[in-house]
């Protein structure tokens, strides 16, 4: 009996011993994951750069959706949502934005472009009415994050507020007069790899202390 409940002790005191070194190793290890993932997300941003050339390799159609739901993600003024994002892959469409839409002519090489707009049926009247432009453009810088995060290369190139570039877009997409194109993303794998640029200027910050 003697032996039996030594054995017992023992025992209790070999998962006590076990359980505290379980606590430490999983208390050591998690501000090591939240240090890596957080250096994951900057180095993310601060190597973001924009990709103009692309291999004839297509965007899978779940980074498709990763890219939108990344897009969607974004902040927007009162919940409004004001966005509407036309993926494109029809050859001819990406042909004509790039014969008559210098700034975006990579767009003819890229498998997949989309163009972003803003839906003032969904966003805020009389002096609020341009917050779609705020909402879209954070939509859009997720879109670039994300693909950059995917491996994929992605560019904007801006339409609004030119008048010309939205109405020739609202014509070539026929979008009703509600949708108002921001801009166009071409988007691929990357055939080019250019340095990511330092942008960095302290002189371009005001301290109120």
């Amino acid at each position: 009996m003697k032996t039996a409940n030594l054995l017992n002790v023992l025992m209790a005191i070999a998962v006590v011993v076990l359980s505290i070194r379980l606590i430490m190793l999983a208390t050591t290890e998690k501000p090591t994951e939240t240090v890596n993932h957080s250096e994951a997300v900057i180095n993310n941003i601060m190597t973001r750069t924009s990709i103009r050339d692309y291999t004839s390799e297509g965007v899978e159609e779940e980074k498709v959706e990763t890219l939108l739901r990344a897009a969607m993600a974004a902040p927007t003024a009162g919940n409004k949502q004001p966005w509407v994002f036309v993926v494109i892959k029809d050859k001819a469409i990406q042909d004509s934005i790039s014969a008559n839409f210098k700034p975006a002519k990579m767009v003819r090489k890229a498998p997949l472009a989309i163009v972003v707009c803003g839906d003032l049926n969904k966003t805020f009247p009389e002096d609020g009415v341009t917050y779609w432009v705020q909402d879209t453009s954070a939509a859009t810088e997720n879109m670039l994050l994300a693909a950059h995060s995917l491996n994929l290369g992605a560019v904007w190139c801006g339409v609004y507020p030119i008048p010309s570039r939205v109405d020739y877009l609202k014509k070539l997409l026929d979008l009703p007069d509600n949708l108002v194109p921001l801009n166009v993303v071409a988007i691929g794998y990357p055939a080019e790899n250019p340095a990511p640029k330092d942008k960095w200027k302290p002189e371009n910050i005001i301290y109120r202390n």
